[in-house]
This record gives structure tokens, C-alpha cells and sequence, in this order.
């Protein structure tokens, strides 16, 4: 008799939707030597410092460097704003897009080294690493743009006539 539960079915009652299946990891290795699986641990210490640092270039140096681009192409065309913004605005995206397709790779051998050295790891760390790097350096520039810089007062102006 066909089962109706829709974690079953994939949601739908008359039978599942190709692709849908639950995934089962498979068994954790066999126990390895203690010291492969330290060397495993090592590596997986290594891939999760390069990816903390990919999703960190993506708050500062890439936009930087895509500016720096876009100010590069104004001069070169001869002062054309648009073009400049345009151009920018392109090599950010292409970097970012870039820097997310490699950091999910670097994600998905974090996982199979840290099964290797024998932890039960079924989801990658990208997700959490990417918020907690946006939140981290999101507050730290609306700490500098707030309190350290300021607005500004608009009632006292610097630039106000006396």
C-alpha cells in the first residue's frame, strides 16, 4: 500500500516528484588512524579559515577594488560617470558571484574532510559564516558611520555661515 505522508511523497498524495527523495548520508568511516584523522582535523581548520576569509573579502576589498575599477574606466573614457558606475558596478557582481561559487566548493570539502576525521557532519558552515560575517562587519561600519564619523549635526553645521 502506498504511503500518503507527505514527507513520503515529497508533498503530493499520488507519489514523488523526481529529485525529492530524503537524503541519507551515509555511514561515518571506519576509524582511522589517530593521526589521519588529525591531519583531517587540520585541513578542516584550514578550509574554514579560507572561507571566513572569502566571505570577509566580499564586505570590503571587493567593492574597494571595484571602485578603485570604476574610477579607473572614468578616466579612461574621458570622464564618463556612467560608464565608470557601469563598469563597477559589473566587475562587483562578477567577484561576488565568483567569491560564492568558490567558497561553496571549499564549503563542500569541509564537510567530506570533516567526515573523514570522523565527526557526523551533514551540513556545510558557508551559510552561518556569511550572516556572521555580514553582521560583524555591517555593525562595525554603522558603529565608525554613527558614532565615530557622525551624520553630522544638521542644526550646527561646520560649513554654515556665522
Amino acid at each position: 500500500m502506498a504511503s500518503n505522508d507527505p514527507t513520503d511523497t515529497g508533498g503530493l498524495f499520488v507519489g514523488r516528484r523526481p529529485g525529492t527523495r530524503p537524503v541519507r548520508m551515509p555511514a561515518l568511516p571506519a576509524d582511522a588512524p589517530a593521526r589521519e584523522r588529525r591531519a583531517n582535523r587540520l585541513l578542516a581548520a584550514v578550509l574554514l579559515f579560507v572561507e571566513v576569509v572569502l566571505c570577509i573579502t566580499i564586505w570590503g576589498p571587493q567593492p574597494a577594488l571595484a571602485l578603485w575599477f570604476g574610477s579607473h574606466v572614468q578616466y579612461w573614457t574621458g570622464g564618463s560617470v556612467t560608464l565608470a558606475i557601469v563598469a563597477a558596478f559589473a566587475l562587483m557582481l562578477v567577484m561576488l558571484f565568483g567569491t560564492l561559487a568558490l567558497a561553496r566548493r571549499v564549503d563542500h570539502a569541509w564537510k567530506l574532510v570533516r567526515r573523514a576525521a570522523g565527526y557526523k557532519q551533514e551540513r556545510g558552515a558557508l551559510e552561518r559564516i556569511f550572516v556572521t560575517t555580514l553582521v560583524i562587519i555591517g555593525g562595525a561600519y554603522l558603529f565608525y558611520f554613527f558614532i565615530i564619523q557622525g551624520p553630522g549635526s544638521s542644526t550646527f553645521s561646520p560649513q554654515a555661515p556665522k
